[in-house]
């Protein structure tokens, strides 16, 4: 070989490398590119499917022959990381009859359910009684801890009518721990995270249930407001 060709092979070489790199850029270009429009277009769709299984859930814990006003638009924030386990402050909702509340519907998260969070609705009426509770996102295991969502099971119902008093603190937890709530077959630690989630709401509501129920519209519900 040629003084000549071995000069002339580096160069070669050097342009393929470059060639194949902005090959290579342009391409991971056009999938971010691709990625930000799908996401950009799906945000919506997503977004609308929330509100609908949240208005769902809404209607579920308080049906519309027990309030006459838009649960939605009678929002307002709580921020809470002791009782209802709240990362970040999230939107709770009043039940009003002749605009005055009769019920109260609490964001509340169960941290410690076997697959991780859940995210709870817990509605408590005036007198601290349990409206409903609705599961509305989880990872728990098909077909043993997603018999929280009511289209898998009715266990959620147990929770319909109770409070802080009925039945007395012992019974809030599963029969194999000695309450009165049954727990799933194969599923212990999923329905006892929901439970004790759900006895903090009503704690929560218990400690704030003033405010609560006089809050005017558009008001938010934080630590400090409560404290101070």
């Amino acid at each position: 070989m040629s003084e000549q060709e071995q000069s002339t092979q580096p160069l070669g070489a050097g342009r393929s490398v470059v060639r194949n790199s902005l090959i290579l850029g342009l391409f991971a270009m056009a999938t971010v590119g691709l990625i930000a429009v799908t996401q950009i277009s799906t945000a919506p769709r997503i977004a609308e499917e929330q509100r609908r299984v949240q208005m769902s859930a809404l209607n579920e814990i308080l049906p519309h022959d027990q309030h006459d006003n838009d649960l939605l638009a009678d929002g307002f924030e709580v921020s809470d990381r002791e009782l209802l386990n709240l990362p970040r402050p999230a939107m709770a909702y009043r039940g009003r009859v002749e605009n005055e509340v009769v019920a109260v519907i609490l964001p509340v998260v169960a941290p410690d359910g076997y697959s991780g969070r859940i995210d709870l609705l817990v509605g408590v009426r005036a007198n601290g009684e349990l409206a409903g509770v609705r599961a509305l996102n989880h990872r728990e295991t098909p077909g043993l801890g997603d018999k929280i969502e009511l289209a898998k099971s009715d266990w959620v119902l147990s929770f319909n009518g109770k409070s802080l008093q009925v039945p007395a603190p012992a019974g809030w937890a599963v029969r194999k721990d000695g309450g009165e709530f049954d727990q799933f077959t194969g599923a212990t630690i999923t329905p006892r995270a929901v439970i004790q989630a759900v006895y903090r709401a009503l704690e929560y509501f218990a400690a704030h249930r003033q405010q609560l129920l006089e809050l005017p519209d558009a008001s938010t519900v934080n630590e400090d407001s409560i404290d101070g």
